[in-house]
């Protein structure tokens, strides 16, 4: 059906003030990093459909008993880097669990925080995150918001009992064809100053500061060449170093000394 003068007329009204509108609307920014933006994309089914990632550790929760008399039981709270760790290999015999998540930001981590930290009763937790933060894994973050984040968890963890452990974010290099792009998501000043405020905020709150960085970082002030293979994700000689810091701050948190 043929329109009006009059239909044609106020048709082109509607679309000239949504023409106008949209050029007053700002940018959708983008990363700028195909690497990143293909991450994002592969990722949308678990942004929608669980977007802590409840399922990945919900059978073992279930599975595990509480703890028993005396133990002194520790979570591993983190992303890859903890994910990848095989705590049992470097503590054996410890009442260590790994709650990792590979690629997850401290968004994601609240999320999960509850069934995958508190719920299981520890003693103390061990939290390293705030690299995919930075990167934007689940979209662009201001170090404010992430700081932010890192007091949501160190709260929720006081309120039920658990001595907090804010491991500083790791150095990340560029040595490497395969950390290009890892480096290039990863501002090295940006993981500076996250590590400034959490070491000062674990100082005024009387919490325990784990410190990865001082002893991987080279004197360029990236990650050792030879601690990681794709600039971001330690190798075994990595976890190597990280290990016996770990295990002295746990035993600081236990003590209840910062």
């Amino acid at each position: 059906m043929l329109l009006t003068s009059r239909r044609l007329i106020a048709l082109a009204s509607i679309v000239g003030l949504t023409l106008c509108a949209s050029a007053q609307q700002p940018a959708i920014p983008t990363t700028g990093f195909a690497g990143l933006d293909q991450y994002r994309a592969s990722r949308i089914a678990v942004f929608t459909d669980d977007y802590g990632q409840l399922a990945r550790y919900r059978e073992a929760n279930a599975a595990l008993k509480p703890p028993a008399p005396g133990e002194n039981r520790v979570v591993f709270f983190g992303d890859s880097i903890t994910d990848i760790w095989k705590l049992e290999d470097y503590f054996p015999g410890k009442p260590y669990l790994n709650r990792g998540i590979g690629g997850q930001t401290t968004p994601q981590m609240l999320v999960r925080f509850r069934q995958d930290v508190i719920d299981l009763h520890p003693k103390v937790v061990v939290i390293l995150a705030g690299t995919n933060d930075i990167a934007g894994n689940t979209g662009p973050m201001r170090l404010e918001d992430i700081e932010a984040d890192y007091a949501s968890l160190a709260e929720l963890a006081r309120a039920n009992h658990i001595a907090v452990v804010f491991s500083s974010v790791l150095p990340v290099h560029n040595y490497t064809p395969k950390s290009q792009d890892f480096f290039a998501q990863r501002s090295p000043e940006k993981i500076l100053a996250l590590n400034r405020w959490l070491n000062d905020y674990c100082a005024a709150n009387g919490l325990v500061y784990l410190d990865y960085f001082t002893s991987m970082v080279d004197d360029k002030g990236l990650l050792k060449r030879e601690l990681a293979e794709d600039g971001l994700h330690p190798n075994a000689a990595g976890f190597k170093i990280m290990a016996p810091l770990a295990e002295g701050t746990i035993g600081k948190a236990l003590a209840g000394k910062p």
